[in-house]
C-alpha cells in the first residue's frame, strides 16, 4: 500500500513537470525565431558559398537536380532557409526571403563552359558532407577556394593517352588485330592531340570536334595502303574499326546522360541547352568525318560501304575492350583509383547484362537500355556505399554501349550511296537506328539513377542505425 502511493506521487510530480518544461521549450523556440541570429551580411556569405559550389559541380559534371540540392542543403546547414535555387544552362540564381524583409536576398552566378573532373567534384561532396557536420562557414570558404583552385589530377600527356586507349578498348571489342589496335590508338591519338591544340588556341569546341572526326577518318582511309606491304597482319586490315573507336571518342565527352535527367527532373532550359550541344558537338563528329571521307575519296580512297554490322570479337576480348574503355573515359574525366577500378568492374557488369538481353532475343535498343540500367543502378548503390560521385562511374560505365560502329556504318553509306536510293535509305536507317540506341542508354541509365538513389539511402539509413545499434 505504501509503494503504491508513492508511485501515485511519483506520477503527479512528473505529469505536473512536463507541462512546465513543454511550455519551457516552446517559449525557448518563440524567442529563438525573434533573434535575427542570420544577418543581411551573413546570409550573403552563405548564398555565396552556396551557389560557388553548385557552380562548380555543374561545370564539372553534376545533373541540375544534385546541384540544386546541394545549394539548398550547403545554406541550410548554416540556418538559411528557405532558399529558392534557379539553374539554367548557364546560370544559377538562388533567393533568401527572410520573414519581414522588405526585399529578398538573390545572387547570380553565370556558369561558363564544361569541364568534367569528377575528382574535383568528389572533394566538393565531401566539403558538403563537412559542413552538414558542423563545419563553420569561414573555414569552409578556404576548403572551396583550394578545391576550386585545385589543378586537373592528369596531365595533358596523359588525358591523350588515355583517349587514344578508348580507341584501343574500342578496337578489341571487334576483335582487331595488332596492327588495327596500333592504327587505332595511332588515329585516336591525333585526333585527339588535334583537339586539345584547338582547345588551347581558343578555338569552339564544335570545330575540335570537326578536325578530330577529320583526322582519324583520313587516317583510317590511308590504313588499307598497307597491304601492299605484303604484310599477312595487314590483309585483313579493317578501316571502319579505326573510325568506330574514334567515333565512341569524339562523343564520350557529350552529357547524354545527364540532358536526358534534366528533361525528367523537369529543368527544361537546362535540358533544352544540353540536347542543342549535344546535337551541336555530334552534328560536328558527322561534318568533320563526311569531310575525311570526301578528301579519301578525292584522293583515291574510297572506302567500300559494309553491307552489314561490323562483327563483333570474342567474348573474352569484348569484356577486355570494355573494362578499357571504362578505364580510359575515368582516366581523361580526372578520376582517382577507385573509382577508375569501380568504372571497369561496372562496364563488365553492363556489357554482361547487355549480351544476356540480346542472347534472349532482345532488339540492340532494348539490350543496350537494360544494360546501362544495370550499370547505373548498381553504380548508385556502390556511389553511395564508397561516398563518391555516381556520374563518375555511371558514365564510364555505359560508354562500351555507345554505337559508334552504327553511326560510321551508316555515314559512309550515304557518302557511298551514288545513285542507289537503296543504300542512301540503308544509311539512314542506321543512322535512326543508332540515335534510338542512343536514346535508349540515356533512358536506362537515368532509370538506373533514380532507382538506385532510393534504395541506396535507405541502405545508407539501415547501415547507420545498425553502426549505432553498435555502439
Amino acid at each position: 500500500m505504501r509503494s503504491t502511493t508513492a508511485m501515485s506521487r511519483r506520477e503527479r510530480s512528473i505529469l505536473t513537470w512536463l507541462p512546465g518544461f513543454d511550455r519551457q521549450e516552446r517559449r525557448v523556440e518563440a524567442l529563438t525565431d525573434m533573434l535575427p541570429i542570420v544577418d543581411d551580411r551573413l546570409a550573403v556569405q552563405i548564398l555565396d558559398l552556396a551557389v560557388r559550389i553548385g557552380e562548380t559541380m555543374l561545370v564539372a559534371g553534376a545533373n541540375a537536380s544534385a546541384v540544386t540540392t546541394t545549394i539548398v542543403r550547403a545554406a541550410g546547414a548554416y540556418g538559411l532557409h528557405p532558399v529558392h535555387v534557379d539553374v539554367t544552362y548557364n546560370s544559377i540564381t538562388v533567393a533568401h526571403h527572410r520573414t519581414g524583409a522588405a526585399q529578398p536576398i538573390t545572387l547570380l552566378r553565370v556558369v561558363r563552359g564544361s569541364a568534367p573532373d569528377h575528382a574535383r567534384l568528389q572533394r566538393l561532396q565531401a566539403l558538403l558532407v563537412e559542413v552538414g557536420e558542423g563545419l563553420d562557414l569561414a573555414t569552409a570558404r578556404t576548403r572551396y577556394h583550394e578545391i576550386r583552385r585545385a589543378p586537373f589530377r592528369y596531365p595533358p600527356a596523359v588525358v591523350i593517352a588515355s583517349q587514344a586507349l578508348l580507341a584501343v578498348g574500342v578496337a578489341v571489342m571487334f576483335g582487331g588485330n595488332g596492327l588495327v589496335i596500333v592504327l587505332a590508338f595511332i588515329a585516336a591519338g591525333l585526333a585527339a592531340l588535334t583537339q586539345y591544340a584547338l582547345a588551347r588556341a581558343q578555338v569552339p569546341f564544335f570545330f575540335s570536334q570537326v578536325a578530330g572526326a577529320f583526322v582519324l577518318t583520313v587516317v583510317a582511309a590511308v590504313a588499307p595502303l598497307l597491304r601492299e606491304t605484303g604484310w599477312d597482319i595487314a590483309a585483313d586490315l579493317r578501316p571502319s574499326v579505326i573510325v568506330a573507336s574514334g567515333v565512341v571518342l569524339m562523343l564520350a565527352g557529350l552529357t547524354v546522360v545527364g540532358a536526358a535527367q534534366d528533361a525528367i527532373d523537369g529543368f527544361a532550359l537546362t535540358a533544352t541547352g544540353r540536347i542543342l550541344e549535344l546535337m551541336t558537338h555530334t552534328l560536328g563528329v558527322v561534318l568533320g568525318i563526311l569531310a575525311g571521307l570526301e578528301t579519301a575519296s578525292a584522293m583515291g580512297l574510297a572506302m567500300v560501304p559494309p553491307t552489314a554490322a561490323l562483327p563483333l570479337g570474342p567474348v573474352p576480348l569484348q569484356f577486355a575492350g570494355a573494362a578499357l574503355i571504362a578505364i580510359a573515359v575515368a582516366v581523361f574525366n580526372g578520376a582517382g583509383g577507385r573509382i577508375i577500378g569501380i568504372s571497369a568492374a561496372l562496364s563488365l557488369v553492363a556489357w554482361l547484362v547487355y549480351l544476356t538481353a540480346s542472347q534472349l532475343g532482345l532488339e540492340g535498343a532494348a539490350a543496350s537500355g537494360l544494360g546501362a540500367f544495370a550499370g547505373s543502378f548498381v553504380g548508385t548503390l556502390v556511389a553511395y556505399r564508397l561516398h563518391v560521385p555516381s556520374v563518375a562511374i555511371t558514365t564510364a560505365a555505359i560508354l562500351p554501349l555507345v554505337p559508334g560502329a552504327a553511326v560510321f556504318r551508316g555515314l559512309l553509306s550515304i557518302v557511298e550511296s551514288g545513285d542507289s536510293a537503296a543504300i542512301l535509305l540503308a544509311g539512314f536507317t542506321t543512322l535512326a537506328g543508332a540515335a534510338i540506341v542512343g536514346v535508349s542508354l540515356a533512358v536506362g541509365a537515368s532509370l538506373g539513377i533514380y532507382l538506385g538513389q532510393p534504395v541506396g539511402a535507405s541502405l545508407g539509413g539501415v547501415a547507420r542505425t545498425r553502426a549505432r545499434l553498435r555502439r
